[in-house]
């Protein structure tokens, strides 16, 4: 038991920070790595029986086509991230209404199912593969979304904590990749997964002992406490009396629906739609791709699928570049805000660099695998991990500083939901290269290059955004008070 007071109070958001990590490599973005899962499918025999054989008209050599198979585990990223996102909504309300303990609850809930129905699963019952990998993005991303109130524990970093999350949710896609490994080792698919079924206890006891019960506030009060410990009576008066100002008043006249009206949201979202179009859809093409580039070479093939899932680790390492963007004001020698200017406004004055940054990051990565060149995917899977690494904590960090912490679950889940909506459009873009392009999606990688450029109005916006808001400061008169708005 940690007492809650002077240094033990530091070790005890230390812990909580350092296990929030370890949970983010290990266990939120595990999905991310599904092009080694998927080469480790294909040779244990998973939709196999879409496979047929095909006669080349030219020598009438015979061939197995499998792209029957390609298709249906395409379909099955495809599936799980449009259930992800239809499911943040409702889980962020859950958050911001009952806590961090119960959301990660449920996380944990589905984090086990998922792991235990692809330990049960066969080739012959492939399908299991749709609700398991479901079940394991929202869990990943459940825990994730948990995990980014503890950046408020250390406002100076809180930017950079946020950005490190992101990187090690983006790396724990070499969760796959190990077991693509072992699997070539000879341990098999299911012994793997047991495992992970069997890891959740971590979650449940940093939910229980280094999580919150609620949420931690931010501004962060002096003496803020969390988790089982504290037993004394004078600490528990103390948490008592620090439940009062958790939300602060002002905050509290901010509507939801105020903020999901506001021009900040809406270009945002558009942001996160691009953005999520552009990663997810080249995640669930980037096996046949590769295939396809290597000429079905497999063994060619397994090594920049390996190349790609090591490249996925980096994430954890370029992350803290972002969040350093985003929080280099705090470093600067300290200085007192302009008159009327609020905290809010000095931290959303740092983040145009960033979102600009990340809608380069998108271009440039639209524009690399658009390119049908084998060895250009090396610098492809580089700047696909930079980019993610980039947009994830910028959409966090940009939802945490723009809004009202008390919505911060409700906004993030909106965003993701109304997502979906635009992820939909995987099946028929899918369905068109594969059925129309003869697998080749040049054309639509020319699109989605195009469409990458709508990203840019976001930055330009919030830019603009702070510039009206510091003339109306300087204008306001000493007594002028608007209502609350997004």
């Amino acid at each position: 038991m940690f007492e809650c007071q002077g240094g033990r109070v530091q070790l005890h958001y230390r812990l909580t920070v350092l296990s929030g990590l370890l949970e983010s490599l290990f266990f939120t973005g595990i999905t991310f790595g599904w092009a080694s899962l998927v080469f480790v499918l294909k040779i244990d025999g998973y939709f196999a029986g879409y496979c047929t054989n095909a006669t080349r008209a030219e020598d009438q050599d015979v061939s197995i086509d499998c792209s029957g198979q390609d298709e249906h585990l395409s379909w099955v990223m495809s599936v799980a991230t449009i259930a992800n996102t239809l499911t943040r909504l409702p889980i962020g309300y859950v958050f911001d209404r009952c806590g961090t303990t119960v959301a990660r609850l449920i996380a944990v809930c589905f984090y086990t199912t998922g792991t235990l129905l692809i330990t049960l699963s066969r080739a012959e019952t492939s399908v299991l593969l749709y609700p398991a990998t479901a079940c394991l993005v929202i869990a990943g991303t459940t825990l994730y979304i948990t995990n980014v109130q503890v950046a408020n524990l250390f406002d100076t970093y809180r930017s950079t904590i946020i950005n490190v999350y992101n990187g090690a949710y983006d790396s724990s896609a070499a969760v796959f990749l190990i077991i693509k490994l072992l699997h070539e080792k000879g341990v098999s698919l299911h012994s793997c997964f047991f495992f992970l079924t069997f890891c959740s206890i971590f979650q449940l006891l940093r939910t229980f002992f280094l999580m919150p019960k609620r949420h931690i506030p931010y501004p962060l009060p002096d003496t803020y406490t969390y988790g089982v410990s504290c037993p004394t009576e004078a600490e528990t008066s103390a948490l008592h009396l620090l439940k009062k100002p958790l939300v602060e008043p002002k905050q509290e006249e901010v509507s939801f629906r105020s903020c999901v009206m506001s021009w900040l949201f809406l270009w945002h979202l558009l942001w996160v739609f691009t953005s999520l179009l552009c990663q997810f859809l080249y995640l669930s093409l980037v096996n046949p791709m590769l295939t396809r580039l290597a000429n079905n070479d497999q063994s060619l093939v397994s090594h920049y699928t390996n190349v790609f899932a090591i490249t996925q680790l980096c994430a954890v390492l370029l992350s803290p570049l972002n969040g350093l963007i985003m929080d280099r004001h705090k470093h600067k020698p300290h200085k007192p805000l302009t008159q009327g200017e609020t905290k809010r406004e000095a931290d959303l004055s740092s983040l145009p660099l960033a979102l600009s940054l990340n809608s380069v990051q998108c271009f440039l990565f639209c524009v690399c695998f658009t390119c049908s060149v084998l060895p250009l995917q090396y610098l492809t899977f580089i700047l696909q991990v930079v980019n993610s690494a980039f947009f994830y904590a910028g959409h966090q960090a940009f939802i945490s500083t723009a809004f009202p912490m008390q919505h911060f679950g409700k906004l993030s889940g909106l965003v993701m939901t109304l997502s979906s909506v635009v992820l939909f459009l995987q099946f028929p873009i899918q369905y068109v290269i594969q059925h129309q392009l003869q697998g080749d999606p040049l054309y639509v990688n020319v699109g989605l290059t195009v469409l990458s450029l709508l990203t840019f109005i976001h930055p330009v916006h919030v830019s603009l955004y702070c510039k009206k808001l510091a003339k109306q400061r300087k204008t306001k008169e000493a007594n002028g008070h608007g209502s609350a708005k997004c």
